[in-house]
């Protein structure tokens, strides 16, 4: 799948505009997008980072990284997904950025996804929802989880069995077993217990455009 990631990253970069400053995810897909970006690097203002892991990789390529607060709306943001489906709802947190990169599309005008074939699906569920967490309320959230849904929260922890740490200092809860067949009506669910930071359904605001390696661009 690596050619079709290659090749949905280096379409996206003929959605960056002169002058702007690019909104720029996390992931592997994404790693290609930077790599073209660096190409071009000199006719953009430069980026805003959803992650330290693509902060190394665009400051690796002489890219500006900017803050958020300093660069003010977006005019393209451009991410990858675990998951999508034909409404281009998502799923995304797999890498443990979706606070950061819900707050970068919330901020951007066009969002653009990259993805190649495999992450395209029907219902969205198959690929475990992330879910950030407050440290001291991970396990009531996933009691309130398992309550309100019928997904079963696992606690995603590293190699020595602490609990993985976000960029924001937070845990991950991945929910799996899910079939999401309303996922604004779910995430808007979600976002109410107390001690959830962020929810890795990306539907109340989706991707404008997905762009799917070797395939025609799906456009709102």
């Amino acid at each position: 799948m690596s050619e079709a990631k290659r090749q949905a990253a280096e379409k996206a970069i003929e959605y960056v505009q002169p002058d702007t400053i690019v909104g720029v995810g996390t992931g592997s897909t994404v790693a290609y997008f930077i790599e073209a970006l660096g190409a071009i690097k000199d006719r953009i203002k430069g980026a805003v980072s959803s992650s330290e892991q693509s902060t190394e990789l665009l400051r690796a390529r002489g890219i500006e990284v900017i803050d958020l607060n300093a660069a003010g709306p977006l005019a393209l943001y451009v991410d990858g997904a675990d998951e999508c489906d034909a409404r281009r709802c998502l799923i995304k947190g797999g890498g443990a950025a979706l606070t950061r990169e819900k707050i970068i599309a919330e901020a951007s005008e066009q969002f653009v996804c990259i993805i190649d074939p495999s992450k395209r699906v029907d219902v969205l569920g198959r690929f475990p929802l992330p879910i950030e967490v407050i440290p001291m309320a991970r396990s009531l959230v996933a009691r309130e989880i398992i309550a309100m849904t019928a997904g079963q929260p696992v606690w995603r922890q590293v190699a020595d069995g602490r609990g993985l740490l976000t960029d924001n200092g937070n845990y991950i809860l991945d929910v799996h077993g899910l079939g999401i067949t309303d996922p604004v009506a779910l995430e808007r669910s979600l976002n109410q217990i107390p001690g959830v930071v962020s929810v890795g359904l990306f539907a109340r605001r989706p991707a404008d455009v997905v762009i799917v390696g070797g395939e025609p661009p799906l456009v709102v």
